[in-house]
């Protein structure tokens, strides 16, 4: 089973502060680490705890291939998970939406919040339902959100940007003062995040007495770009998205094997 920590209550930090993102190409090397993710009561892996891992690098690289995170929060003494695109800056995360959403005024105000991203590797059939399982990499982030200052929002939209399409920053228009009004951009720090990957085949041994005849291994998983589908108003004629292309095709080097996806 994906990302299982042992839960602990938390309480909110001071009064928020703001802070410039580091913008940095899609699923590089960028930002430099500050050591070992800390092993925390609240991140420490009770199941599987050999499947945790405290290199920061490997937070980084599982951020970096997401497009979506799983946002939850404690709304009105009820749980609320919610999926929104981010983007990853150096040490922190970015989070970006309405100014007139309940939920980011929320945050905006101190609320403490968790951020999960869980990449489904592969399908490990064994021969038992009992042991199959999944292969995946899947990292959770606690902490309490902080606003960017108006200055440096642009340039954390540009962070966002970046990481989910790739290039796409310099082919569009500039943001107008007016969306960048109403855009709200909240920053979460990556102090405490709990990492965990499964990467390896069905479980068996040779005197586990299955029934050899039934087929065990993995089934890869990856994720793939259809055609570009272009919209009713774009004239005839126009060239597709350089960005768009170029991240179809570092999709498709994952999916073959060769690489990685980069922007």
């Amino acid at each position: 089973m994906p990302h299982s920590t042992h839960p602990r209550a938390h309480t909110p930090g001071a009064e928020n502060a703001t802070e410039a993102p580091t913008a940095r190409p899609r699923a590089t090397a960028h930002g430099a680490a500050s050591g070992p993710l800390p092993v925390t009561d609240r991140t420490r892996i009770t199941r599987a705890p050999e499947r945790q891992r405290t290199d920061r690098t490997e937070l980084y690289g599982i951020l970096d291939d997401a497009l979506v995170a799983h946002v939850a929060i404690v709304r009105d003494g009820l749980p609320l998970v919610l999926p929104m695109g981010f983007g990853r800056g150096g040490d922190a995360i970015y989070l970006h939406g309405s100014t007139g959403s309940g939920i980011f005024r929320a945050m905006a105000a101190g609320t403490p919040i968790s951020v999960t991203v869980t990449h489904l590797d592969g399908l490990v059939y064994a021969r038992s339902l009992f042991d199959s399982s999944m292969n995946y990499r899947s990292a959770v982030v606690f902490g309490v959100p902080t606003v960017v200052a108006a200055a440096d929002k642009e340039e954390a939209m540009r962070v966002v940007s970046e990481h989910l399409m790739p290039g796409r920053w310099t082919e569009v228009r500039d943001m107008t003062k007016r969306e960048l009004a109403a855009t709200l951009v909240l920053r979460l720090p990556l102090d405490e995040a709990s990492v965990k990957v499964r990467a390896h085949g069905a479980s068996e041994t040779a005197d586990d007495g299955d029934d050899r005849s039934i087929w065990a291994g993995v089934l890869p998983l990856r994720v793939a770009a259809l055609a570009p589908e272009t919209s009713a108003l774009t004239p005839a004629g126009t060239p597709v998205s350089a960005a768009a292309l170029a991240y179809a095709a570092s999709l498709a080097s994952v999916a073959s094997g060769s690489g990685r996806a980069a922007g």
